[in-house]
């Protein structure tokens, strides 16, 4: 198991990895030593998520391998979806899913979402267009939808100068 810690505008980053698959990358709330990897697919993630942060990557090419149960891996797959710069509610996501009945526990499949950023669970908002539950915090959500609006060149929220 590999691991290393990586500094981005919103906090830094943990990613894990095996040999051949990115396992999981988790925001840290608290100040992390930024550490190189000898891992191939860590030093991949890090130049892919760089590249979102500056706007010149729109989508990830990263060999994943994310535990989860089957229903978990059909939500993870679903998010993967989303096209970068739009969002979609908890309800929109039952109903692509064909399991209206089913959005509390897709909402929970969202939550257990350890490969943060790369798998877009932070496009996903309540339906009345509020920014709920989402593990890294509120304000990271808002930030990386801002962040995508910027770089899509439509409904910026904030003024930034």
């Amino acid at each position: 198991m590999y691991e290393a810690f990586h500094k981005t505008p919103v906090g830094f980053v943990r990613i894990r990895a095996g040999e051949e698959y990115i396992t999981s990358i988790s925001i840290r709330d608290e100040e992390c030593v930024e550490t190189p990897s000898d891992s191939p697919v860590i030093n991949l993630a890090i130049k892919q998520l760089d590249e979102y942060f500056e706007g010149t990557r729109k989508a990830f090419d990263l060999p994943l391998n994310q535990p989860g149960t089957e229903f978990q891996q059909q939500v993870w797959q679903q998010l993967l979806t989303i096209p970068y710069g739009k969002t979609i509610s908890y309800g929109q996501q039952s109903q692509i899913m064909n399991s209206p009945l089913a959005i509390r526990a897709i909402a929970s499949a969202n939550g257990k979402n350890n490969l943060w950023i790369v798998v877009p669970c932070h496009r996903v908002i309540g339906s009345n267009g509020s920014l709920t539950g989402y593990a890294g915090g509120i304000w990271r959500k808002q930030w990386l939808l801002d962040h995508e609006a910027r770089v899509m060149g439509v409904g910026q929220t904030k003024l930034f100068f």
